[in-house]
């Protein structure tokens, strides 16, 4: 089942052509790592496909409403910021109700569900402003898990993470893309980690450079002529 499908995609900033020609559907359930190099275009393509920026041609066409979105550089620079760890995941529940927006039981169980999910138990009564990055990175991620996306875009989100907890934070996208079937389109400039995680990888540099899976791609001939040999097996990570 297609999920997402863009053609002909192109972005301009004003006489600056930023991505061009790009052309690819998602399928229900796909784990896609959206790579390439610095000023390929990554953070443009998601901006572009979620209507965050002007200068898009072409066609984007979703088959679901329900969207979650982590963005790059997460921050709050006011350490006495008032809200709570448990108020900020809630708070990705309003954009689903009418006036007047009440929380009601229900809305509080599936917020605790999230928070256990996560292993953020702790940070529940603390106050966003007293955050660590890699601490309100997990918290900004569960409140774009809590209302159920059917679709998750995730911009370059282990950035403020140590290398454990960014291993950990991949195995949890794993597991939620298997259990629960959410379809995610992962950002990452950490080709090499997430090879060992996503299913289907879209190398860009401002164009599709290949689109498919990794068995797809370690099995190509073109792109072991594109990247080199040693390389090309790195991506992939199909290899002792």
């Amino acid at each position: 089942m297609i999920i997402l499908d863009v053609k002909n995609l192109k972005v301009k900033i004003q006489s600056c052509e930023i991505l061009k020609d790009i052309s690819f559907s998602v399928e229900k359930g796909d784990y896609i790592a959206i790579v390439g190099p610095n000023g390929a275009g990554k953070t443009t393509l998601v901006r572009a496909l979620l209507g965050l920026i002007d200068g898009v041609e072409g066609s984007i066409v979703f088959h679901s409403s329900k969207l979650g979105y982590l963005q790059q550089k997460v921050s709050v620079n006011d350490s006495k910021f008032p809200a709570t760890v448990e108020e900020i995941i809630r708070s990705g529940l309003l954009s689903e109700k009418k006036f007047p927006k009440i929380y009601g039981k229900q809305d509080i169980e599936k917020t605790d569900e999230i928070i256990n999910l996560l292993g953020i138990t702790k940070l529940k009564n603390q106050k966003i402003g007293k955050l660590s990055g890699g601490e309100l990175q997990k918290v900004l991620f569960a409140r774009g898990l809590v209302s159920g996306p059917e679709i998750l875009f995730l911009d370059e989100p282990t950035t403020a993470l140590d290398p454990l907890s960014r291993g950990n934070f991949y195995n949890l996208l794993q597991e939620l893309n298997k259990k629960t079937d959410v379809t995610i389109l992962l950002v990452s400039h950490d080709i090499g980690s997430v090879g060992k995680y996503a299913g289907k990888m879209l190398y860009i540099d401002r164009q599709i450079i290949f689109y498919g899976t990794f068995h797809e791609f370690c099995e190509s001939s073109d792109m072991t002529e594109f990247f080199g040999d040693i390389s090309h097996h790195f991506f992939c990570q199909r290899h002792n």
